[in-house]
């Protein structure tokens, strides 16, 4: 009884923790805009400058299909963060995350070995249905990353 306790929390603590780390950019955004990325438990570092990153909730499969097109079968899991990254801000070949606007939220969904990320601009939450999503100007992009 004490093991298979001792195993739930083990496996819990795995779950919400498997976007930590070290990520390789592997889609063309993340190659052109973003370059590898390492998440930790209160940073995001890109191209060698941190931000500050607050977990605001996980998302649920239903949300990470939405927001990623993956198959909400499949194994995986995610997070909400608030984070705060100027407008003005550039990265790789000078280019920004969301415009000229404040990039505020970001969402990760890992199935496997890939990390999915889609960034947001705007003050609220963003809805992570397939229709708000289709409706919204305050997805940045979406970016893809292999270990």
């Amino acid at each position: 009884m004490v093991a298979a306790a001792l195993m739930c929390l083990i496996g819990t603590a795995s779950a919400s923790a498997q976007d930590k780390g070290y990520w390789r950019a592997a889609s063309s955004n993340a190659n052109k805009i973003t370059g590898d990325i390492a998440i930790s438990e209160s940073k995001l570092t890109i191209d060698f400058l941190s931000y500050s990153l607050a977990t605001i909730r996980k998302l649920t499969t239903a949300e990470g299909g939405a927001a990623f097109d993956i198959d909400v079968d499949a194994a995986g899991g995610g997070n909400l963060y608030r984070l705060s990254i100027p407008g003005d801000k550039r990265f790789l070949h000078r280019n920004t995350l969301c415009g000229s606007e404040e990039t505020q939220w970001m969402a990760t969904y890992v199935e496997e070995h890939t990390l999915h990320i889609a960034l947001f601009s705007g003050a609220n939450m963003p809805i992570l249905t397939a229709e708000a999503l289709s409706n919204s100007n305050e997805v940045c992009g979406i970016f893809s990353y292999a270990r």
